[in-house]
């Protein structure tokens, strides 16, 4: 009979190891998956992870844009992270970050076609307020009527994209379009605009925040009481009652952070490399940064190269639906596999596998 036995405490080195584990089966099983969808599976995989940095065809164009995507990861992964590590599960930040870009949105368009240095200030904190108040719904849930966090931010996920579906052909639609849906375009309105602070480099405010936030919640997990709290909450929930941890007070804590970064990532994303908003406004950053939280081992610094990581997935897989023909299902699949292996294999930091005869009844 094979049973499992937890450890005594995680095991560092399947804690160490996972991460790097999960990906390199991710590369198998993805490498299985794309032979059976008739596509060479090394040269698939080359063109995922080696292409967008090395290849002189795509790499001028690829590097800054692994600035790109992977800022508004790093910045929603870091949020979810804190609230992860003390149980609390934010699975709605898609839904945050639709919001908060909505709200941004909204404020930078009121002023137009004013110009002023206030403006943007005015849109990041609208939009960091976006998110936070819809992250307040499920929280407030939790805390009063012991709802789940995790359906309740899902489901708010599916409002949020209906909200800005309506937004794109109601309130904020573009009056000189001639009906087509969609708000101005917010890089031609330069004091709403998030443009490239280094031109060529994709680095804009964005990015900025999102290495901010890393730093910001590295001090929080280890010199900080939140930080404190929230590890003691994930490791042993009953003591951290009887050290003075509130439940309550800690899920509003962790939701509103993780909700704010969650909306400033989808402000800086409306007012940068989107433009606009759009009927299919939401990318799925908000979900993949749930794979980024988990593969950065809820670690800041961990976070940030998983974002990184996820980042090159993405343009990767942009390259190979051009170039190879890939379906974009695929890369979704793949990514998904990443996770995957990831929570499978943590099964070996916390138990062992034992072999034994069952007992006699």
């Amino acid at each position: 009979m094979i049973r499992l036995e937890r450890r005594p405490a995680p095991s560092a080195f399947w804690t160490a190891g996972t991460p790097v584990l999960a990906v390199a089966l991710t590369m198998v099983a993805g490498g299985v998956m794309f032979a059976m969808l008739g596509k060479d599976p090394v040269a698939t995989i080359r063109t995922i992870f080696w292409d967008p940095l090395f290849s002189p065809q795509y790499a001028a164009f690829s590097r800054p844009q692994l600035l790109v995507k992977a800022g508004p990861l790093i910045l929603i992964a870091t949020g979810l992270a804190l609230g992860f590590r003390a149980g609390i599960w934010n699975i709605g930040a898609e839904g945050q970050y639709i919001v908060g870009a909505i709200c941004g949105a909204a404020v930078g368009l009121a002023f137009y076609p004013l110009g002023g240095w206030y403006i943007f200030p005015l849109m990041v904190l609208a939009g960091g307020l976006g998110g936070w108040a819809w992250a307040m719904i499920p929280a407030l849930l939790k805390v009063r009527f012991g709802t789940s966090e995790i359906l309740v931010s899902l489901m708010l996920v599916y409002v949020a994209e209906k909200i800005v579906a309506a937004m794109a052909v109601g309130r904020l639609r573009n009056p000189e379009a001639s009906g087509f849906p969609g708000s101005r375009n917010l890089a031609r309105y330069p004091a709403a605009s998030n443009p490239e602070l280094i031109p060529g480099t994709g680095l804009h405010w964005g990015v900025v925040a999102a290495f901010l936030a890393v730093a910001v919640i590295w001090l929080v997990l280890a010199r900080h009481r939140l930080g404190f709290q929230a590890r003691l909450a994930g490791l042993a929930p009953r003591a951290a009652r009887f050290a003075g941890v509130s439940p309550g007070r800690l899920t509003l804590a962790c939701m509103g952070l993780s909700g704010a970064l969650a909306g400033l990532a989808g402000l800086f994303e409306v007012a940068g490399p989107a433009g606009q908003i759009r009927i299919d406004f939401g990318s799925g950053y908000g979900f993949t940064a749930i794979i980024v939280a988990f593969l950065g081992r809820l670690h800041p610094a961990g976070i940030l190269l998983a974002g990184f990581l996820m980042a090159l997935t993405y343009i990767g897989g942009e390259i190979a639906q051009f170039v190879i023909g890939l379906p974009a299902a695929a890369i979704q699949a793949f990514q998904g596999m990443l996770l995957f292996f990831l929570l499978g294999l943590d099964l070996a930091a916390n138990y062992r596998l034992r072999l034994g005869r069952r007992a006699a009844a």
